[in-house]
């Protein structure tokens, strides 16, 4: 006897715009991919966004991918969102936002991160507390900076939540969180310290939160909270009774996607080009390292990252600058250029004030040059980051079972040939690029798959082949443009970056 297909939507709300899945949940096939803009706003450090603008993005997504799949609003049984992390939306009363969400890239936090930094013990008590040391990215130091530099919103402010909590309250009425976006916050404790698996109450009392206005902490993204409300279902053009899960942030959704997890792939690196520039590895250890944030995993394993700020965007304003479309670039060190493409801040290295920097230009220098030492630079700060991550997780970079093993490359970099031979020649690595494009949309597919049929999301996306793709061989590594690069990063910091 036939029985009716069963389709999950995993929702990608980014920095940029939300894209929606529909996704077999039988075999993982992808039926249709949605799309809708977001708009970010400010100059001078910030960048905001009307949370009002990602309910209308998911929305309009949605309709559009069951549009376009081709199929019944009644097979849509599961939906779930993965956000842009660490934003800050301040609900008021209404339930609404009180202002424009402060994004994961505003950096005017950046000194009240210095000052919770320096607070509770100093940075290895934040380590041991939450496995990370705040930033002007984390969400703690946005709610500091709100309070100091905007108490009356601060006052009124009846929820905090972070963009993909948000809008999951939007499609259930509940307030609710998962474990891996929760500790992007920096006063979510996981692994260790007096707050394990739980927000801690000294950290809150630092900041002055009433742990009241925090959303539950649901015990993994693929938790189901709840369904539908009517106004979500409306809005939607979906039954009430489809399944939400709870979610969880960006780059727990694409290790999801990938297959990274307890029931799948553990200590494999992974490199994302996108807006920023992410490196991250699912693990059973937790390190304690000041530069990198010590993420959860949405399964209960750890999710270690290093993120850069300055990445494709960087590097596309570059091609601009020059007139060059963005495939024109020639290897920048080979003719001497050296580019620090910081143009907005940097978090890894924690540089929250850089700017750009190139250095020797000559008369003769080529344009393609200039824009393939972009490249170079950005691809560098990654790639450093990877290696720090790697280190902190106990791993022997000198070991071949650990320096020859594929890196992973995600994002929308991962399409562009300049961007994967850079990464190539700069870290002598083979790449596996999967064939999947938009792994974070699904990964929250897995999850909605998972509150659906009670079945692990990771070992769920594993079976739908979601992290397959092609393998790049080697480059040899070219370590004479790294240490060029490296000398020029240590010799302008800090006096001309900071």
């Amino acid at each position: 006897m036939r029985t009716s297909r069963s389709v999950v939507i995993g929702v990608d709300s980014s920095t940029q715009s939300t894209k929606a899945v529909a996704v077999d949940t039988a075999t993982g096939g992808l039926l249709a991919v949605g799309r809708a803009p977001h708009t970010v706003t400010g100059t001078g450090g910030a960048r905001e966004s009307d949370p009002e603008e990602w309910w209308t993005a998911l929305a309009t997504a949605v309709r559009a991918a069951v549009r376009e799949a081709g199929i019944p609003a009644t097979a849509v049984t599961g939906i779930a969102v993965a956000g842009q992390q660490h934003g800050l939306v301040a609900l008021g009363a209404d339930g609404r936002a009180l202002r424009p969400a402060l994004l994961w890239n505003d950096t005017r936090s950046a000194p009240e991160a210095a000052a919770l930094a320096a607070g509770l013990g100093g940075p290895k008590s934040w380590l041991e507390r939450t496995g990370s040391v705040p930033v002007a990215s984390m969400t703690a130091a946005k709610w500091q900076w709100l309070r100091e530099h905007e108490p009356a919103h601060a006052a009124a402010t009846t929820g905090v939540r972070l963009p993909h909590d948000y809008l999951t309250e939007r499609l259930t009425g509940h307030a609710v969180t998962d474990p891996g976006d929760a500790s992007g916050t920096c006063w979510y404790g996981h692994g260790g310290g007096a707050g394990r698996d739980s927000y801690d109450p000294e950290i809150l009392d630092l900041l002055g939160l009433d742990p009241a206005l925090l959303p539950a902490v649901a015990p993994s993204g693929a938790t189901r909270v709840g369904t539908l409300t009517a106004a979500a279902a409306e809005a939607l053009g979906l039954p009430r009774t489809v399944v939400v899960a709870a979610g969880t942030g960006d780059n727990m959704a694409a290790a999801v996607g990938l297959g990274l997890g307890g029931a799948g792939l553990l200590d494999h690196p992974v490199v994302s080009l996108g807006t920023s520039g992410t490196v991250f590895a699912a693990t059973r250890t937790r390190p304690a390292d000041p530069g990198l944030a010590g993420f959860a995993a949405t399964d209960g394993t750890y999710l270690p990252l290093g993120c850069t700020l300055n990445c494709t965007l960087a590097v596309d304003r570059f091609a601009a600058l020059l007139g060059l479309d963005r495939e024109d670039a020639a290897p920048g060190a080979d003719a001497g250029v050296v580019v620090l493409p910081y143009l907005d801040g940097e978090r890894t290295p924690d540089l929250p004030h850089a700017a750009g920097l190139v250095t020797g230009l000559r008369h003769t220098t080529d344009p393609r040059a200039i824009l393939g030492a972009a490249y170079e630079g950005a691809a560098f700060t990654v790639l450093h980051a990877l290696d720090g991550l790697l280190a902190a997780c106990g791993l022997d970079l000198t070991d071949s079972a650990v320096r020859d093993r594929p890196l992973r490359l995600i994002g929308g970099g991962a399409r562009g040939r300049t961007w994967t031979d850079t990464v190539r020649r700069l870290s002598g690595r083979p790449l596996v690029v999967p064939a999947a494009e938009e792994l974070v949309a699904l990964g929250a597919a897995a999850l909605a798959g998972g509150a659906v049929t009670g079945e692990d999301p990771v070992a769920l996306a594993h079976a739908w082949g979601t992290g397959a793709g092609e393998l790049l061989p080697p480059l040899a590594r070219s370590t004479e443009t790294w240490d060029r690069i490296a000398g020029v990063l240590t010799a302008a910091s800090p006096g001309l970056l900071r």
